[in-house]
């Protein structure tokens, strides 16, 4: 493990140091740049100066010893104008590989920059389910090349990939498999093997289908070499094997590889015929994916930004949540407002609020953590919902009255008065038990309405937090102590 660990340390920093050379070759080609127009010379141009065409030679050999994915990353790391530098510099071969690593805001911007053909091109060396990952960011003339330009069986297969939502088990299928029968020997199918070019990325088993490409069974590669060549197919496959179905959630499909520790899984159809395979990488890709848009929905962001994007595509991307949090801030201005008097007369109210929002809020963000995280699983359904939210109330109780207590000491240490002292534990207690209804309720609401939990919630909580917390702490402080 701490060898695995060192070698994806030392890849991303070999992988910093190649982001860095790339930096450092642009900036010195901006100042060649400069240079040439400064000089009063007209026959200097650009593309004759010995430096600029060193710059462009060890970028060039740069970015072809790069891997697609790091490619992707350097581009995202770039301001636009860089960026598409860089881009101009990519051979156009790899320009499919690289679109399908970057990001969806930067690809947009990419993309942007090519014409019909060399999308074209570019998606045409793609297989059907890499295409149809491509395909809600091509225009859709450029879709509409490409299918003419693909043969009849890869255009059913990308047909087939596009017609399930993105987060179906469908989307994540691959059509690159080895398939054989179960009536021929083992010495048969390794002589198939050898004649291939290449296994598919991440084989790990065989797949068996019958003459209606039904899926009988799988044959594993580590048994396929150990067992009596001489052996049938039938004698040596396995027939439990975990079945995806297109249809299915995929956030099903990544369950089951967890669980079972798989490396690629068949999907069929109702009627059992093998449609294709979804493999470790995809379920990664998709894990990956749902983390940062969970992050993101987390924070109130509408969408995957660009890091360098024009200030008015970001301004849209967020300003939803921001006018929300700006409409709760007024709230909690106003119920602060009711109670301007309590706060005259007691001047310690003042200071001691921010602590009440700040820590309910808190207690409620973890809560939602826990509920989005279980609905994510499928951990949460009606049998066990009442136990949660039983089992969440009681520990925001015993964490209130601890919280509050401590709280409320610190008060009674620094104005030495046990009734601000008792205010402070009573409003702890009362703020960390509406987070935690809050923190339940929210995402189950929006579960129930068919919308992601994760959108919001935490922008949400703290809001109501804010205003009910206040709320909380200063009608207490006014019945107990005014």
């Amino acid at each position: 493990m701490t060898r695995v660990n060192n070698n994806n340390a030392q890849e991303t920093e070999d992988l910093q140091q190649h982001l860095q050379r790339i930096i450092y070759l642009l900036s010195k080609q901006k100042l060649v740049e400069g240079f040439v127009q400064m000089q009063d010379i007209k026959n200097l141009k650009l593309d004759e100066s010995p430096v600029h065409k060193q710059n462009l030679t060890e970028l060039q050999s740069l970015l072809d010893k790069l891997h697609p994915a790091d490619i992707a990353y350097i581009l995202e790391a770039l301001p636009l104008e860089d960026r598409l530098m860089i881009w101009d510099l990519v051979k156009a071969e790899r320009d499919g590989e690289i679109l399908l690593e970057t990001s969806d805001a930067v690809r947009e911007t990419l993309i942007a920059t090519m014409n019909s053909g060399e999308l074209v091109a570019a998606t045409g060396q793609l297989d059907a389910d890499e295409i149809a990952d491509l395909a809600p960011d091509l225009p859709r003339y450029v879709l509409d090349d490409l299918f003419q330009t693909l043969p009849i069986e890869e255009r059913e297969q990308l047909r087939s990939a596009m017609s399930y939502p993105e987060d179906a088990v469908g989307a994540l299928m691959d059509f690159d498999m080895v398939t054989i029968r179960e009536n021929v020997t083992l010495e048969v199918v390794l002589r198939y093997l050898r004649r291939l070019e290449d296994l598919p990325d991440h084989t790990d088993q065989l797949f068996v289908v019958d003459r209606d490409e039904k899926l009988k069974g799988v044959l594993p590669v580590n048994r396929l070499l150990v067992s009596d060549p001489d052996a049938k197919v039938a004698s040596v496959m396995s027939t439990k094997m975990v079945k995806l179905y297109p249809d299915d959630k995929a956030q099903q499909a990544t369950h089951a590889f967890e669980r079972y520790n798989l490396v690629s899984a068949p999907a069929v159809d109702i009627n059992n015929k093998l449609l294709g395979r979804v493999t470790v990488n995809a379920v990664m890709d998709f894990i990956r994916e749902e983390s940062e848009s969970e992050a993101l929905n987390l924070a109130g962001l509408r969408e995957e930004e660009d890091l360098f994007a024009p200030v008015w595509k970001s301004v849209k991307n967020r300003w939803i949540w921001l006018a929300i949090n700006l409409v709760t801030a007024f709230v909690a201005s106003r119920v602060i407002g009711v109670f301007e008097g309590s706060i005259e007369k007691l001047v310690a109210l003042a200071a001691l609020m921010p602590i009440i929002a700040s820590i309910g809020g808190n207690s409620g963000n973890q809560t939602i953590t826990m509920i989005v995280r279980a609905l994510a699983l499928e951990q949460l359904n009606v049998s066990n919902a009442r136990k949660l939210f039983a089992k969440e109330i009681g520990v925001s109780v015993v964490n209130g009255l601890v919280c509050g207590g401590v709280v409320g000491l610190f008060a009674f240490l620094i104005y030495n008065s046990i009734s601000l002292s008792l205010v402070m534990t009573l409003a702890m207690a009362l703020t960390f038990l509406l987070a935690a209804i809050l923190g339940v309720l929210i995402p189950l609401t929006l579960h129930k309405l068919g919308r992601d939990p994760a959108t919001g919630s935490n922008v949400m909580i703290t809001a109501v937090i804010d205003s009910g917390g206040f709320f909380i702490f200063l009608g207490l402080a006014t019945i107990l102590l005014l």
